[in-house]
């Protein structure tokens, strides 16, 4: 009888021969047809080595996009099985611009095949693939070092390989290895052994894989909840995979965020009731007792794990936009989605050397350490301890992409302990004392678009009406408050950052604010307008093309950015991303400053923020 099912991801730089090693493996496991195969291998002799990179390609390619720029795009996941074992076999794309779609590929991997070009030697691409798959919980990895024809099938270039492999991967936690010379054009080592490689006794790639034992960690149980199953069905349960250890019928399970304890009374399958489900087993279970458990909650046998509202966790950075300080995205960890904002970057990893470099911020493909403060706290493990309690993607709130992947290494001192001091006078109170709803008017719009000036005439306006404001201008911020902040994109992000949460105070004293930034980022603006009530927030774009703008210039700043002067200046050499949706929108070039006051002002009194 066949092994248990081995997930195996394939991975290493681009042009290493990956896809030529995986259509001669499946072709030798009987996985795909011989007429398949000759045609494509008449294509590498009409070709010669040119074609050498498409013998296979073709084979196991997934996308048609492959066909045409000669490039995988996506993980394709490849089904095959011998006497000995069975085996769904990732393909990861070797371009750097497809990491992620690496790091999709070793998220569920237990074994990684890594092919090393024989006459390139290891590279920097190679070393980014072996992190990612030791950060992602890969134990074990075999050494493909392909191409031995190149090389003459010399054993020098081969021993050079695993050496440095060795060397890297013990400083990765110390994964297991096994290194094998093949060629996998002409199959040697493949699944038979190369009478070319006479100084090679160990194992064929083949039998590697179905020899091989990845390590486990055997923890408690865990069941993320996907669904509850209501009454009307006949029973009250809950859907969900098993996970970490077996779990069995009068299993004492704790609902961490909840505190509360409930025994398994009942385990469901579609084939009837059973006694124990193993990891990685679809089930709906029935519990001895009521207690409150909502989709994305999770159950767990003892010990239990941590609740936590704070984490630092190491990412990777899939999106071209870089990840700064203070930002804030979607979370989703199993079955759980909150929103997680970055307090800090620490570090990022070098592939090349594997120290770790001091940033602000993490570029695409870079790996880092991160900490995030979360909306709510979430029941997580350490990702060494649990893929499915410490693994999480993030997701742009705006674009709703998924921009990275993180390792949760450890829990922070959450904001437990520092609670909000409810007051005995409290916003309403203030407000009613200055017989005003309190709002933020949040004005964005390019350098030079009128938005200190509009803001300055709605101020005066109120003013004169007995209302109590405060206009918080980019400008007079940055004397004192935000003095220490330059104008890089992540020193942008923490800017309004900060105004948001100094806007957010005022709000809790009754007042008007009015925020006069250019603010260039929606996601900053969404964070900003998630900090007050609903009905609080009033986006004001003020709209004034470029050029306008230009031939303004009040500050002489445009003419400075042409000039090379100025640096990531909004409209030059920083992006400016207008409002889909504000809550007003003033055409500078359609009317006079005074009247786009007035409308601002007739606006506030549609919507009672002034009588």
């Amino acid at each position: 009888m066949a092994e248990r099912l081995l997930r195996v991801l394939a991975c290493g730089s681009v042009d290493d021969g990956k896809s030529t090693l995986i259509g001669r493996l499946l072709f030798e496991c009987g996985a795909v047809q011989e007429d398949v195969l000759a045609e494509l291998e008449s294509a590498s002799r009409r070709f010669g080595t040119v074609a050498e990179g498409l013998d296979f390609a073709l084979l196991v390619d997934g996308l048609a996009a492959e066909r045409e720029q000669g490039v995988t795009i996506d993980v394709a996941y490849r089904y095959f099985e011998t006497p000995r074992r069975r085996f769904i076999l990732a393909d990861a794309p070797g371009h750097e611009q497809y990491t992620r779609n690496m790091a999709t590929g070793a998220s569920t991997a237990e074994v990684a095949v890594l092919l090393v070009d024989a006459s390139k030697g290891v590279l920097a691409q190679t070393r980014r693939h072996a992190a990612i798959a030791a950060l992602l919980g890969v134990r074990e990895v075999v050494l493909a070092v392909n191409k031995m024809d190149l090389v003459g099938f010399a054993e020098a270039p081969f021993t050079a390989a695993v050496a440095e492999i060795r060397a890297l991967l013990a400083r990765l936690g110390g994964l297991g290895l096994t290194a094998i010379p093949l060629t996998a054009r002409d199959g040697d080592n493949v699944v038979a052994p190369s009478a070319r490689m006479g100084w090679y006794a160990g194992p064929t790639l083949l039998a590697a894989l179905e020899q091989v034992t990845p390590g486990t960690v055997a923890g408690p149980a865990r069941f993320p909840v996907q669904l509850v199953q209501r009454p009307d069905a006949g029973f009250r349960g809950y859907a969900g995979t098993v996970r970490g250890g077996p779990l069995a019928v009068g299993t004492r399970l704790a609902h961490p965020a909840a505190g509360t304890t409930a025994c398994v009374a009942r385990i469901v399958t579609m084939d009837g009731d059973i006694a124990t489900a193993a990891p990685g087993q679809a089930v709906t279970l029935v519990l001895d007792r009521e207690i409150d458990i909502s989709r994305g909650d999770v159950l767990a046998a003892d010990p239990p794990p941590a609740t936590a509202d704070r984490i630092a966790a190491r990412v990777v950075w899939m999106d071209t936009t870089p990840l700064y300080r203070g930002r804030a995205y979607l979370m989703m960890q199993g079955t759980s989605l909150v929103i997680a904002t970055v307090t800090e970057i620490t570090n990022r990893l070098d592939p090349a050397t594997l120290t770790e470099e001091p940033v602000r911020e993490l570029a695409l493909n870079e790996i880092g350490t991160v900490s995030f403060s979360l909306s709510r706290p979430i029941v997580c493990e350490a990702y060494a301890a649990s893929r499915e309690l410490g693994g999480f993607i993030l997701i742009d709130r705006m674009s709703r992409n998924t921009v990275g992947a993180g390792m949760i290494t450890e829990t922070l001192a959450g904001r437990r302990a520092v609670q909000w001091h409810r007051l005995a006078v409290d916003k309403a109170a203030r407000a009613a004392l200055k017989g005003q709803r309190p709002a933020v008017l949040w004005f964005t719009g390019l350098s030079g678009a009128g938005k200190s000036t509009i803001a300055n005439l709605v101020e005066k306006r109120l003013h004169a009406q007995g209302l109590h404001t405060m206009v918080l201008d980019g400008d007079n911020v940055r004397h004192g408050l935000n003095s220490d902040l330059g104008f890089s994109e992540a020193d942008r992000v923490e800017n309004i950052r900060r105004i948001a949460e100094v806007s957010r105070l005022f709000v809790e004293a009754g007042l008007i604010v009015l925020v006069s930034f250019i603010s260039p980022y929606r996601a900053e603006r969404m964070l900003a307008r998630e900090r007050v009530g609903p009905g609080e927030f009033i986006e004001v774009f003020v709209d004034t093309p470029i050029e306008e703008c230009r031939r303004r210039d009040p500050k002489g700043l445009y003419a400075r950015a042409d000039a090379g002067q100025i640096r990531n200046f909004t409209g030059i050499d920083a992006p400016y991303e207008p409002p889909l949706h504000p809550e007003i929108r003033l055409r500078t070039l359609d009317a006079p400053a005074e009247d786009l006051a007035e409308q601002v002002v007739a606006e506030l009194r549609r919507r009672g923020v002034v009588g």
